[in-house]
C-alpha cells in the first residue's frame, strides 16, 4: 500500500516538518502539495522533488510540488514545457502558471503497478478588465479546467480501465451536487468525460460540517477541509480539497479527511490521506 498526502500548506514552514514525522513514522511515501515554499534549511536533504519550473517563478510563488518522503517508491517527475502538440517522455505541456505538478509513482515493492499523480491547484484569476466586474477575487475554474485540459494528455484511449491516473488537490471550489453553480459543476463534467471518478472524500470518509450553511444542500455529504482565518478547524465548513481517479484504478483507491480538530495540522486546509492499494 501506497500512503499518499495531499496538503495545501500556505507556503508555511511547519507543515513540512509534519511531513517529516509522518515519513519517519511510515505514514506518508508520497506528497502531493499546493502553495508551496522552500521547506525548512535542516530538512532539504529529506526532501526530494522536481522545482523546475517552466515558467518564471517571480510570476508566481505558490507552487504545487509532487514530493517524495519514503524509499518506498521511486518518482518520475515530468518536466513542465509549453504547450506543444508533442512532447519527450520525461516531458509534460503545462498552460496554467503554478497550477499543477505531473509524475510518475513507481511502487518499489513491484506488487503495485505504476500510476500518475497530479497535485491541483486551481488559482484564482481575474477577469478581463473589459467585464467591468466587481468581483475582486476572480474565479478558479478557469485554472482548474486549465489543470485538466494539461491531464487530458495522460488519456490515450477510450476506456479508463486503461490508465492509472490521481489527481488531487485544492479546486478552490464547493462542490454540492444539487445546488452547485453550473460553471463549478463543468468541472466535476469534465472530469467525468475523461473517466476519473469523483472520490471525495466525502462522509463518512472525516468529520461532518457542524453547522452547514445556507450554501449547500441540508442533506451535503461534504467534509470541511479549509477554515478561514476567523474561523477554526471545528467551525470550518467549505470543502476546497477533493480527490479524482481513473476508473476502475478507483477501486483501489481510499481517500479519508484528517479533518479532527486534534489531527488538522499546521494549515488552513487539512491533510487528504489517499491510500493506494492494500
Amino acid at each position: 500500500m501506497i500512503q499518499i498526502i495531499c496538503w495545501n500548506i500556505a507556503k508555511k514552514k511547519k507543515p513540512w516538518h509534519t511531513l517529516q514525522q509522518m515519513a519517519n513514522e511510515g505514514k506518508a511515501d508520497v506528497a502531493l502539495l499546493q502553495e508551496c515554499g522552500n521547506p525548512p534549511i535542516v530538512s532539504l536533504d529529506f526532501f526530494q522533488y522536481d522545482s523546475k519550473i517552466l515558467w518564471d517563478k517571480k510570476l508566481y510563488d505558490r507552487w504545487p510540488l509532487v514530493v517524495k518522503l519514503s524509499d518506498r517508491v521511486d518518482i518520475q517527475w515530468f518536466q513542465q514545457v509549453p504547450p506543444i502538440s508533442g512532447v519527450e517522455e520525461n516531458t509534460v505541456a503545462t498552460s496554467g502558471i503554478g497550477t499543477s505538478a505531473i509524475a510518475k509513482v513507481i511502487p518499489c515493492d513491484h506488487q503495485q503497478k505504476p500510476f500518475i499523480v497530479v497535485s491541483m491547484y486551481a488559482r484564482w484569476m481575474m477577469p478581463h478588465p473589459s467585464t467591468n466586474t466587481k468581483w475582486k477575487v476572480g474565479q478558479s475554474d478557469t485554472s482548474a479546467h486549465r489543470i485538466i485540459s494539461d491531464l487530458s494528455a495522460f488519456i490515450g484511449h477510450d476506456d479508463p480501465s486503461n490508465h492509472r491516473i490521481l489527481a488531487a488537490g485544492d479546486l478552490n471550489l464547493i462542490w454540492d451536487r444539487h445546488i452547485m453553480a453550473e460553471r463549478e459543476r463543468t468541472v466535476w463534467a469534465r472530469m467525468e468525460a475523461l473517466g476519473l471518478e469523483f472520490l471525495g472524500p466525502q462522509l463518512p470518509n472525516g468529520r461532518p460540517i457542524t453547522e452547514i450553511p445556507s450554501y449547500l444542500s441540508p442533506d451535503t455529504k461534504n467534509v470541511p477541509t479549509y477554515h478561514t482565518i476567523s474561523e477554526k478547524p471545528l467551525s470550518a465548513t467549505r470543502q476546497l480539497d477533493y480527490v479524482f481517479a481513473s476508473r476502475g484504478f478507483h477501486k483501489e483507491i481510499s481517500v479519508q479527511a484528517l479533518n479532527n480538530p486534534e489531527e488538522w495540522g499546521p494549515s488552513d486546509h487539512c491533510r487528504l490521506l489517499i491510500k493506494v492499494g492494500e
